[in-house]
């Protein structure tokens, strides 16, 4: 297969790069000018070629909570939003990602449905830490990516870890060579605001302030002071609060923020209601502004989507304090930042490939083999029309979940082609083209 005359976002580059792309037993093999001797073509000239998305955080409920997600769906929808590796978290399917068995029985299932590469990432709760610990911790450190952990939780399988097993959590992961996720949220602070709040009201004000930006940076704070003490590797996921990331960025630990924290804020979780709500919550206004200026330039490592989608019942419960917290978004992932960030000049064209896959691929040892166009790596590839734009509506999303707050958003550049390891996943107009368990599962070694 050759890809022809596409714009090119080689590594490193500023510029997008006119240039032909041989692919060849899902490698890329060859980038040139004018390559011939090939019987498949795509022409693609006016098209903006960038590296598969690499989303690595994901909630897809399986097996376990299928009716909010699947694999199948979850994997399709990543793939109509140029996305082409996933990595799941471990917390939200039955049985959890807490040891080598669990992990086998969620694969069974799930290596027959995706249709893009994908991975797990591990986790430790209390309750895991129950029987078969830390052994269990070891096993799961050789093939996952990493650990995701809670500082509160209402998950029953899945609860947090007080500051103490914390603590032990992370040097233990330093000895076993893991890398740490952590969801920063204070748990004294929401736990007493939140029964505070409760009483106030029920309205997206109420849930705010029971999770506003001191409880992320409470959390962000304490942790930091344990990792600097155990010298573990720490990423701080989902940041929603500026002065979290500013408080990361003097750390050696890393972080990620979500396209709902760029473009929403308070205001508009007022007036969206529950289709916004996700924790943490969108934040105070001039809150975005800061995020997007720290991602643009490194504070913030990468964006993800948190893909967590709900059940309109879910959502639609009658009260903000227990509407699901989540969206779907690994579908708007790419296009949001294309779109936001590259197109309105926020994002130069290198700092669009790294918050969109090659941070990501570094982050987790799957780089320079995903995350770049280059000789001898992965031929996964999103082909982008700039040209076009389309309107978000979730009711067109391939995954379950069909509400989402950038409903009507008009988004310029649209995917029109997707490609994992050579092959067309995903088209524009004729959806997705192979058979469920094509994606390949992918380990950490």
């Amino acid at each position: 297969m050759i890809i022809r005359n596409g714009k090119v976002a080689l590594p490193g580059n500023d510029e997008l790069t006119e240039i032909d792309i041989r692919i060849a037993d899902g490698k890329i093999v060859e980038l040139g000018a004018a390559l011939a001797g090939d019987d498949e073509i795509i022409e693609a000239r006016g098209i903006i070629i960038l590296p598969g998305g690499i989303d690595p955080h994901v909630h897809f409920d399986d097996p376990g909570f299928t009716d909010r997600e699947d694999f199948a769906h979850g994997t399709a929808a990543a793939a109509s939003g140029g996305i082409t590796t996933i990595i799941d978290m471990p917390c939200t399917s039955i049985p959890p990602v807490t040891t080598i068995a669990n992990l086998e029985e969620k694969l069974a299932v799930v290596e027959k449905e995706a249709v893009i590469d994908f991975g797990f990432h591990g986790g430790i709760a209390p309750q895991s830490m129950r029987e078969g610990y830390p052994e269990n911790f070891r096993e799961l450190a050789k093939i996952v990516f990493g650990f995701k952990t809670y500082f509160i939780s209402i998950m029953e399988l899945f609860g947090g870890l007080d500051y103490f097993q914390f603590r032990n959590v992370l040097r233990q992961a330093e000895e076993f060579g893991a890398t740490i996720l952590l969801h920063a949220e204070d748990l004294s602070y929401v736990t007493a605001a939140t029964e505070y709040f409760i009483k106030k009201g029920n309205k997206p004000i109420d849930y705010y302030s029971s999770r506003p930006e001191v409880a992320e940076i409470l959390a962000v704070r304490s942790a930091l002071e344990l990792q600097e003490e155990t010298g573990a590797d720490l990423h701080i996921v989902h940041v929603s609060t500026a002065t979290a990331a500013e408080l990361i960025a003097t750390s050696s630990a890393t972080c990620e923020t979500g396209p709902h924290y760029l473009q929403f804020d308070l205001d508009d979780f007022i007036r969206i209601g529950s289709a916004l709500k996700t924790t943490p919550p969108v934040k105070v206004s001039g809150n975005k502004e800061l995020l997007w200026r720290y991602l643009a330039g490194g504070t913030i490592d990468f964006a993800a989507s948190d893909h967590a989608p709900s059940t309109a019942a879910g959502k639609e419960t009658g009260s903000i304090w227990t509407d699901y917290a989540g969206i779907p978004g690994t579908v708007t992932l790419l296009p949001y930042l294309f779109s936001e960030g590259y197109l309105r000049g926020r994002l130069s064209l290198r700092r669009l490939v790294e918050v969109t896959s090659e941070a990501a691929a570094r982050r987790y040892g799957l780089y320079p083999r995903k995350g770049s166009i280059a000789i001898d790596t992965d031929a996964d590839l999103v082909l982008i029309n700039p040209d076009l734009t389309w309107t978000v509506e979730g009711e067109k999303f391939l995954s379950k979940g069909h509400i989402t707050p950038f409903e009507g958003m008009v988004l310029q550049g649209k995917v029109i082609k997707t490609l994992v390891r050579g092959r067309t996943v995903y088209e524009d107009g004729e959806g997705i083209k192979v058979k469920p368990g094509t994606g390949r599962f992918l380990t950490r070694t």
